[in-house]
């Protein structure tokens, strides 16, 4: 299994790093969550003139058994389709990718189609979906090792073309149910809270995929005694979220700025928390979108997001649409004159 040697930031530097924060000629505290955002990319980067290098945009596609259970409003073959289109650029990714400058790698790693022969698309695929986890784990040992691999591998690719910080985005249609498995088991909470919509289901829509999932999960007694992180991930998860949490996990190991989009990608990262509690400090959770549950989940990793905007596309498109955030962070840090500087009298 691939282990990952994740090191708390030395926090050693936060002290010095406040005090040129707090020495810029504004009033103390005045750029709000900006001033903390350079913190804490200060901290990522152990440096108090960080930079941000060659963003890039993971997209990872992957299908899931569970969705033959009739608890997405969208087919599958939605899956294929928008991957095909993501290569013609004409997603709500690609369009946050051109207008902030990252560089999108398009990934297969568990699409339930054959995409070999379509250009712009990587090839990692994994399985050509996950099993049903009605009735059968989701994925084997082996698979789910592979996946990990996959996301580390990816951001390594990344990391060799001078990439330090990374969003994750997701097509799967289906893939709020392992979602909300995953917060109900990681969290602790009942089931029910955790399942929404998705891409539109109505009121009896939620009750059957309500109903699916509360089967699902009661079919492995495991799951009411002990288990592991790793359990939980492979019974339920998708061959894209897997390689989401590896690349997120390989990220934080690297010492790379993790943006985290929506209630899927918040899911990869809680998966990822359990697994490795030190990645958390370099992820950067981006808003809170609409999916039922999302604030909540933020709320077991002490996350606050920078946007509620109602977004629910997935994607990543959250975490594309708040980068110029950091980005003004950053420029916050390394723009601003202090008040020696711009020979102003401190005035706080």
């Amino acid at each position: 299994m691939i282990t990952f040697d994740i090191q708390q930031p030395d926090y050693k530097l936060a002290e010095q790093a406040q005090a040129k924060i707090d020495n810029l000629n504004k009033p103390k505290g005045s750029l709000g969550r900006l001033e903390e955002l350079a913190l804490q990319v200060c901290l990522i980067q152990q440096t108090l003139t960080p930079a941000l290098r060659h963003p890039c945009h993971l997209l990872l596609g992957g299908d899931h058994g569970i969705e033959r259970e009739g608890v997405s409003l969208s087919p599958r073959e939605v899956t294929w389709q928008q991957m095909i289109n993501f290569t013609r650029g004409g997603g709500g990714c690609n369009m946050f990718c051109r207008q902030h400058g990252f560089k999108m790698r398009i990934v297969d790693v568990g699409v339930d189609y054959d995409l070999t022969a379509v250009p712009g698309i990587i090839d990692r695929k994994v399985r050509r979906g996950t099993r049903n986890f009605l009735y059968e784990p989701a994925m084997t040992e082996a698979e789910y090792e592979r996946a990990i691999g996959v996301g580390a591998a990816l951001v390594d690719d990344c990391a060799a073309e001078g990439c330090n910080v990374v969003s994750i985005g997701e097509m799967g249609i289906g893939n709020t149910s392992p979602s909300s498995i995953w917060m109900s088991l990681f969290g602790n909470i009942p089931l029910s809270d955790c399942i929404g919509a998705g891409s539109g289901l109505d009121d009896e829509g939620i009750r059957h995929k309500r109903d699916v999932l509360t089967r699902a999960v009661a079919n492995y007694p495991m799951f009411h005694f002990e288990y592991t992180a790793d359990d939980v991930i492979r019974t339920f998860g998708g061959y894209e979220m897997v390689a989401a949490v590896g690349a997120m996990l390989r990220a934080a190991e690297r010492r790379m700025t993790v943006l985290i989009d929506g209630f899927i990608m918040t899911a990869c990262a809680l998966a990822a928390v359990r697994l490795c509690p030190a990645a958390r400090s370099y992820m950067i959770f981006t808003h809170c979108g609409d999916e039922s549950g999302h604030r909540r989940m933020l709320d077991l990793l002490d996350a606050r997001p920078l946007l509620s905007l109602g977004l629910r596309l997935g994607e990543g498109t959250g975490a594309l649409c708040a980068y110029p955030l950091l980005d003004s962070a950053v420029r916050m840090l390394n723009e601003m004159n202090t008040f020696d500087k711009a020979q102003i009298t401190k005035y706080f």
